[in-house]
C-alpha cells in the first residue's frame, strides 16, 4: 500500500532534480471558467515522468543498480529513466515502440540509453522489455504499475496544493494511470473535498472501460494522436487506486486534442503533445462539470514531433472553425468565379486556394464545381459564408 509519506520522501529526493513547475491562469481556454494549467511540459525531459522514473531508480538497492536497469515507455518515461540512469551511473536498456516521434527516441539516445524499437505499440515494447529483463537480468523500472513510480508521480499533487491552496478541481491525462494514481491519491488524502477527474483519449480508453465494468479490460487495439497515452490495458495498482480516488473519467476524440494543442500554441504560447493536452481538451469541450470551479488541468508533456505538430495543427484549425473547404456546383460560364470570391470577400473569408473542376460526374454537362479552403474565425463565421453563398443563388455542396 502506498503511504502519503513516501510521496513526501520522492518530493525531498526530487526536490534538486525536478523543476517545480509553474501554475498558470487561462481564461480564454473555456469562457465562463476558472482554469490554469500545471505546466509539465516544461519539466526536465519535457514531461512529468522524469518524477517517478528517477525516484523508483534512486530507491533500488545497490545490487540492483549494478545490474543495469530497463524499461518500456512510449517516450517519456524512456526519457525520464535514460536521465535518472545516467545521473546515478547505471546502465539503461529502452524499448520503444517503433512508431514512436523520432524526437522522443532521438532524446532517449541523447540522455544516455540504448534503444531497442520494437514493432507495434506500447504493450509489444512492454512485452519484449520483459523478455530481456529475464535474459540479461536487468532491473526493470514500470513506466506506471509501481508504488515507487506512482510516488513520484504524486509530488505534482503535492505542488498543485502548495501553489494553490483552494484549488476546487483537478483534471488529468490517463494512460496506464501512473500520473493521476500518484495525483489523486496525494490530493485526496490531504484535500479529500477537492475533485479529481481523469481523461483518457476516446481511441484508446483502457481505464475508462476497466473503471465501468468493474474490472481490468484489455483492448485489442489502440488508434489515437495522443501516443503517450495510448495504452491498452492499465495497471493492477493504478486501477484500483483509480477506482479509489478519482471521482470521474471521461474521454476525447482526436479532434478535440488536436484543438486543445492548437489553443495552448495560440492563446498560452505552450507547445503541449497529444497526451499533454487532453486535460485541457476536456475542459474546453465541455466533457466535466466544472463550472464555478478553481481548476487547473495538468499539460503532461509537450514532446510532439515537429512533423505531428504541422498536421494536428491543420487538424484543430479545421475542428475550431479555423479552415473549411467549400464545394460549391455552378454554371461554367464567366463571372461565376468572381460572384464566389466577391461573396466571401464580403464576410471577410479569407481564401486560400480554389481547385476549378469542370470533368465533374456530379455536375451538369454545362457546369463545373470549385473547392474553396478558407481562413475563416469560427464555426458561426462558416454559416454566416454559407448562408451568403446561398442567398446570392449558389448551390453549395459542402
Amino acid at each position: 500500500m502506498l503511504e502519503i509519506s513516501e510521496i513526501f520522501n520522492a518530493a525531498a529526493v526530487l526536490k534538486d532534480v525536478a523543476r517545480k513547475t509553474a501554475i498558470i491562469p487561462a481564461p480564454k481556454l473555456r469562457p465562463g471558467t476558472d482554469i490554469y494549467l500545471k505546466t509539465e511540459n516544461l519539466q526536465l525531459t519535457g514531461s512529468f515522468k522524469l518524477r517517478g522514473a528517477y525516484y523508483k531508480i534512486s530507491q533500488l538497492s545497490d545490487e540492483e543498480k549494478a545490474r543495469g536497469v530497463i524499461a518500456c515507455s512510449a517516450g517519456n518515461h524512456a526519457q525520464g529513466v535514460a536521465l535518472g540512469a545516467t545521473h546515478n551511473g547505471i546502465k539503461s536498456l529502452i524499448c520503444l515502440p517503433a512508431g514512436a516521434p523520432i524526437s522522443k527516441i532521438e532524446a532517449t539516445k541523447g540522455y544516455g540509453a540504448e534503444v531497442c524499437l520494437v514493432p507495434g505499440v506500447y504493450d509489444d515494447a512492454y512485452a519484449r522489455a520483459i523478455e530481456l529483463q529475464k535474459e540479461h537480468g536487468y532491473s526493470f523500472v514500470h513506466p506506471f504499475d509501481d508504488p515507487k513510480v506512482i510516488a513520484g508521480q504524486g509530488t505534482i499533487g503535492l505542488e498543485i496544493l502548495e501553489q494553490m491552496p483552494d484549488v476546487e478541481a483537478v483534471i488529468v491525462p490517463i494512460g496506464g494511470g501512473g500520473l493521476i494514481s500518484g495525483v489523486a491519491f496525494a490530493i485526496k488524502t490531504l484535500r479529500p473535498d477537492v475533485m479529481v477527474y481523469g481523461v483518457q483519449s476516446s481511441g484508446a480508453p483502457s481505464m475508462a472501460a476497466s473503471l465501468k465494468e468493474g474490472k481490468l479490460c484489455h483492448l485489442n487495439d489502440v488508434s489515437t494522436i495522443a501516443d503517450g497515452i495510448a495504452v491498452k490495458e492499465p495497471g493492477v495498482n493504478t486501477f484500483d487506486m483509480c477506482n479509489k480516488y478519482v471521482d470521474e473519467v471521461v474521454t476525447v476524440t482526436d479532434d478535440e486534442i488536436a484543438a486543445a494543442i492548437l489553443a495552448l500554441i495560440e492563446q498560452q504560447k505552450l507547445v503541449a503533445e497529444g497526451a499533454g493536452a487532453v486535460a485541457v481538451a476536456a475542459a474546453m469541450f465541455g466533457k466535466l462539470p466544472i463550472e464555478g470551479k478553481k481548476t487547473v488541468c495538468l499539460v503532461s508533456g509537450g514532446n510532439i514531433d515537429v512533423n505531428t505538430l504541422s498536421r494536428v495543427i491543420t487538424r484543430g484549425l479545421s475542428k475550431s472553425g479555423r479552415n473549411y473547404t467549400f464545394i460549391v456546383d455552378l454554371p461554367d460560364k464567366p463571372g461565376q468565379l468572381s460572384g464566389v470570391c466577391n461573396a466571401v470577400g464580403q464576410k471577410g473569408g479569407n481564401i486560400i486556394s480554389v481547385t476549378h473542376e469542370r470533368i465533374n460526374g456530379s455536375s451538369a454537362i454545362n457546369g463545373c464545381t470549385i473547392r474553396l479552403e478558407l481562413e475563416t474565425r469560427d464555426k458561426e463565421h462558416i454559416a454566416e459564408i454559407r448562408t451568403a453563398l446561398t442567398e446570392a443563388g449558389y448551390n453549395v455542396l459542402n
